[in-house]
């Protein structure tokens, strides 16, 4: 029976461009054999492409598929969670910082918990470093807090609490790649003035948002009507093993501009800047109940690789 009869249409099956997923399609007549499968990231559907672990793509004009699904993202070991949260932490690494036994303490003047948190890196924190991180961060008269992503051995902290449940979500970043946008290496007074956070920026805020780790920062901005109506910010840092990763970060559009689809064109277009920069993957961090941003990261293809909270002192 010929393999294409009695289908669904093609386009009812397919799968968001940046998922993982399963290609059956037929081989050419006179082949060894009559189909053959490919798993990777779909990065167009029409024809089908997908892109393999390896980098190869491979294309398949829709009449050839007979079987295309999203499967689950592999899963993701120790290894891979500490590389890219390195890479994040270089990426948004506060103004100062200290190294002690596998911990990237960070301070940044208050201004976000992600600058003003110790990282895991290399190791456990042993009770004596966690008496340590507490010092460090009330000399700066700051609370002592711990980022704790999934699957990295965290310190016993009887009696702190859990806080900001976040998603670290994560792409190719080819297959997002769109339009471009401007981008400028700081941010520019209109790209400030697009930036909230509920309450006015403080002084040491832009200098927060404009500090990187050996790596490359860039302020996308889209105007319309000679206003800023949708910003993010873009850092391009490296992973311990090689890997290039695309943070993107204060994506932001104003809410007269609301449901337009600037958010997808912000990230699209800083994800071709990555591009240009050499990130093969990219991320997002994403509070667990930000509902607004989950869809934008889905719509985007984007898929969970871990979770992080804070352990802060009650």
């Amino acid at each position: 029976m010929d393999a294409r009869r009695g289908r669904r249409p093609l386009r009812a099956l397919m799968p968001t461009p940046g998922q993982r997923v399963m290609v059956r399609y037929l081989l050419p007549a006179g082949s060894s054999h009559p189909m053959t499968d490919v798993l990777g990231i779909l990065e167009s559907v029409d024809p089908v492409a997908v892109r393999a672990e390896d980098g190869t793509v491979t294309t398949v004009e829709s009449s050839q598929v007979v079987a295309l699904k999203a499967i689950p993202p592999r899963p993701v070991s120790r290894a891979a969670v500490r590389n890219l949260e390195h890479a994040a932490a270089l990426a948004w690494p506060g103004l100062e910082q200290e190294w002690l036994g596998g911990w990237l303490l960070r301070a940044g003047a208050g201004f976000t918990l992600r600058a003003n948190s110790a990282v895991p890196l290399q190791g456990p924190a042993t009770i004596d470093a966690v008496e340590h991180v507490r010092a460090w961060y009330a000399d700066r008269g700051l609370p002592a807090r711990f980022q704790l992503p999934d699957r990295l051995p965290a310190p016993s902290l009887p009696g702190w609490e859990l806080v900001n449940e976040t998603l670290v979500l994560t792409a190719d970043t080819a297959a997002l790649a769109g339009a471009p946008v401007t981008v400028t290496a700081a941010p520019q007074d209109e790209w400030l003035a697009g930036y909230h956070r509920g309450d006015t920026l403080p002084a040491e805020g832009p200098a927060v948002l404009s500090a990187v780790l050996d790596g490359e920062l860039g302020f996308g901005q889209i105007a319309q009507d000679g206003e800023v109506r949708a910003i993010a910010r873009a850092a391009v840092t490296s992973a311990p093993d090689g890997t290039r990763w695309l943070g993107l970060t204060a994506v932001e559009v104003a809410p007269s501009a609301r449901r337009q689809g600037l958010g997808t064109r912000i990230c699209a277009g800083l994800a071709a800047w990555g591009l240009e920069h050499g990130a093969q993957k990219m991320y997002l961090q994403v509070a667990a109940d930000n509902d607004a941003a989950l869809v934008l990261c889905e719509r985007l293809g984007l898929t969970t690789h871990h979770r992080y909270r804070y352990a802060t002192e009650r």
